[in-house]
């Protein structure tokens, strides 16, 4: 399967959002406006089959050493086919190359991050900008059952 991997476009938003949709309803993702997306779009790296869309997420960086890998979907005809992980490392190598030193993920697929080598940490001890800026939109707070987990680099 030839899956290519790109920077995403400003003309990439609304494809992303109905690729996202579902997982938004359900709250398995964070809902982002279009705005917000536009304003973080150097973060996100699409995955494309041909012309269709069929994954994306973001490397949304906090501080000068810590990012956190975020809005992670892949359709779901094309999940098991390794473009999740692709995606994934494509944004760990980004950190890298940025000087970045931890990246931290919230997820219910914990297993999925432990296998590219993330460990699991008290949800207490990310920073406390993310709880307010992002988690306190979520349906699910403030009892939530995502796993924080972290990556050394």
């Amino acid at each position: 399967m030839n899956i290519e991997y790109v920077k995403a476009k400003l003309s990439d938003i609304e494809n992303m959002q109905k690729l996202v949709a579902p997982e938004v309803e359900t709250g398995i993702i964070l809902s982002r406006s279009d705005d917000e997306i536009s304003t973080n779009i150097r973060s996100y790296t699409l995955a494309y089959k041909g012309d269709e869309l069929v994954g994306f997420c973001a490397l949304h960086i906090h501080t000068a050493y810590l990012a956190e890998i975020r809005s992670l979907i892949v359709k779901e005809n094309f999940r098991g086919m390794k473009i999740g992980e692709n995606m994934v490392n494509r944004c760990l190598e980004e950190a890298v190359a940025l000087g970045l030193q931890k990246v931290l993920c919230l997820t219910y697929r914990q297993q999925f991050f432990e296998r590219l080598g993330f460990v699991e940490i008290p949800k207490e001890s990310l920073p406390e900008h993310k709880i307010w800026a992002d988690c306190i939109k979520c349906k699910h707070f403030p009892v939530c059952n995502e796993v924080s987990l972290i990556k050394n680099l």
